[in-house]
């Protein structure tokens, strides 16, 4: 049996994106989405929760998430889970973030320009992740 490690999440982001290029020249754009969602208590009643989750879209297609993409800006992501462990004994954490191989902006653009009528979300599509290293 195959193991199968795939997310798909929409939520809108937290902070602006963080466009950074690393020693090998390959640009990664770092990304925080909260989701919200909705679970029942003990008791029935509905309470409202929100995911954090960080995300990083590697190449052409986060260079375009940070040239596109603001704070509040709903998107969909689709990728497989990274976990990671830093530090040893005592100080050692585990975190987890998604690589995302295809991003989906989602609404309109905030404020377009003068004269440039705000682009339907649906209509914007991005290039491929390139393949990432784990």
């Amino acid at each position: 049996m195959q193991n199968i490690n795939n997310v798909t999440l929409t939520g809108n982001l937290t902070r602006d994106p963080d466009l950074r290029e690393l020693e090998s020249g390959t640009k990664v754009c770092n990304l925080r989405i909260a989701v919200n969602g909705r679970r029942r208590t003990a008791d029935g009643t509905n309470v409202d929760t929100v995911d954090y989750f960080n995300i990083a879209v590697f190449g052409a297609q986060g260079e375009s998430c940070a040239e596109y993409l603001a704070k509040g800006r709903p998107l969909a992501v689709e990728g497989r889970l990274d976990q990671r462990e830093v530090g040893k004994g005592e100080d050692r954490r585990e975190y987890v973030k998604v690589i995302a191989e295809a991003v989906q902006f989602l609404g309109r653009r905030p404020e377009a320009s003068e004269g440039e009528p705000a682009e339907d979300a649906a209509q914007e599509s991005l290039p491929e992740a390139e393949p990432v290293a784990a």
